[in-house]
Parts: structure tokens; sequence; C-alpha cells
């Protein structure tokens, strides 16, 4: 039973992966982007304004962290993912993102003062290397001559975003119960996005988006992360980061499925090598400096 919260927050995301794609020409990516949040600030203040009110005097001294967390995991990370979708496909997407552990890993090794393992260093270049065979659809010349797709790009901002997020969110330790914290980085999104939002051309909710709007806000703004906190709890940060590991593997079997997308030897090959590089860097605990005698 305690499995099956990570697991639902993975295949949560992962099919949130897939909605990203299924978002383009139904609603424009500022659109869906605001009113995700807006709809879960709105869900969520019911219960979490007197809790807020509660927390105030830890809030109020914490107020610019906060902001800054929610702009980074919430604001920035979210929306290029919209952005991102039209541009690339929900396969890439999937695959790109599963770098995310690897990166707040190699952040936490820089600005937190965690050693370097043999296998960050390893996994970092294995990943490394899986994502270009990805990026450049298997042609490393083709991706020299014409550059990144500018989706895939966006995608790694966006997961880049993240990383950092994550790694500031280690290193403050906010002391603030996680779903007043998840409330508070939601308003922040709701205020940083409306002047996108406001400037940005509208297609206005329908019967074709407002499904895509519901599972962005319900599922993976609301039910996803409270999956994840309670597999936190329950099996401990590293066993849980461990799961994200599938995400790569379950984006590019629902978009093969519900989009149709075909998988091609390159993003086999990619995201195994992506994949190996992460679980690598998670399992070789080896510290290098150790091993060549500086520390």
């Amino acid at each position: 039973m305690q499995y099956a919260f990570p697991l639902l927050a993975i295949f949560i995301w992962a099919g949130n992966t897939v909605i990203n794609k299924l978002a383009v020409g139904a609603i424009f990516p500022a659109e869906i982007g605001f009113y995700r949040w807006l709809l879960a600030g709105v869900l969520f203040t019911p219960f979490m304004l007197t809790k807020v009110i509660a927390h105030w005097p830890q809030i109020r001294p914490n107020l610019g962290r906060i902001f800054i967390l929610g702009v980074l995991g919430m604001a920035v990370y979210q929306s290029l993912a919209y952005f991102a979708a039209t541009l690339t496909t929900a396969t890439n997407m999937g695959i790109i993102l599963s770098l995310m552990p690897l990166m707040s890993l190699a952040m936490a090794i820089i600005s937190l003062g965690q050693r370097l393992t043999a296998g960050a260093l390893v996994g970092a270049v294995l990943s490394f290397a899986g994502v270009l065979v990805v990026v450049s659809s298997g042609s490393l010349g083709a991706l020299l001559q014409h550059g990144v797709n500018l989706g895939d790009a966006m995608m790694l901002i966006a997961t880049l975003a993240y990383a950092v997020y994550s790694t500031l969110l280690k290193k403050w330790q906010l002391r603030l119960p996680p779903l007043v914290l998840l409330y508070l980085q939601v308003l922040v999104a709701i205020v940083v996005l409306f002047p996108l939002f406001a400037m940005s051309p509208k297609t206005g909710l329908n019967l074709q988006n407002v499904p895509l709007v519901l599972y962005a806000c319900l599922l993976a703004s609301m039910v996803a992360p409270l999956a994840w906190m309670q597999a936190v709890q329950r099996l401990g940060p590293s066993r849980t980061t461990l799961f994200f590991n599938l995400l790569p593997l379950i984006t590019a079997l629902i978009a093969a499925v519900v989009l149709k997308e075909q998988l091609a030897m390159y993003h086999l090959v990619g995201g195994l090598l992506t994949l190996a590089g992460v679980v690598l860097s998670e399992r070789w605990t080896t510290v290098l400096g150790r091993r060549v005698g500086v520390a």
C-alpha cells in the first residue's frame, strides 16, 4: 500500500505531460497555465486560509523565499512545459524531465556542500548523452548543424528551474506544514502568471478544454503533490525519489496509446542512457574525493 502513493503521483504527472500536448490547439498555454492555479487556489482557500493565519508569524519573515519558490516551481516550470508542448513531443518532454533528480544532485553538490561521488560523475555523463540522443533525434550531426529544437530547449530550462526549486527547498528548510507551503506557492503562481494571461490571446473555456484544465488542477496540482508528500513521509525522500525514474517510461507509454506518438530507436537508447545515469548517480555512492586522495 505504501508504494501506491508515489506510483499514483508519477502516473498523474506522466499523464499531465500528455495533457500538455493535448492542450495544443485546444487552449493557449498562458490560459491553461493560469486557470489551473486559479482553480487550485479557489479550492484550497476555504481549507487553508485559517492555517495561513495561524502560521503567519513563521510565514512573514519567509515571504521573499516563498515568492521565489512559487515563481520557480509553479510559474516558470509549469508554464514553460505548456509552451514546450507546442514544439516537441510528450515522449521527449518525459525523457528530458527525467534529468531533474540528477540536476538537483549536481546543485546539492555545488550549493549544499554534498560530496561528489563517482556515481554522480558517471551518471551525469550518461544522462547528458541520453538527452543529446533524444533532442538530436539520433543524429548528433544534425544537432550540431541545426541546434536544439526550441521545445526541447524550453523543457530543459523548465526542468532546470524545478531542480533549482528543489535545491532551495532543501537549503532553506522552511518550517511550515507542506500543505501551507504548497498553497502559498499556488497564490504566488496566480499573481505572477496573471499579466501573461491578460496579454495572451484567449480561446476561452469550452467543452473541449475544460477537462484538460480540471486534470491539470485537480490531479496534477492537488492530488499528485499530496500523494508525493505521503510517499515521502512513509518511505523517506531517497526511496521516494527513485520512483521518479519511472516517469519517462510511463510518459512514453501513455503518449504512444493516447497521442499515437511513434517510439523510435533513439527514444529507447536515449531513455535508457538517461535512466541509467540517474540510477547510477543515486546508487553508486563512492565518494570521488576519497578515491583520488582529495578529501
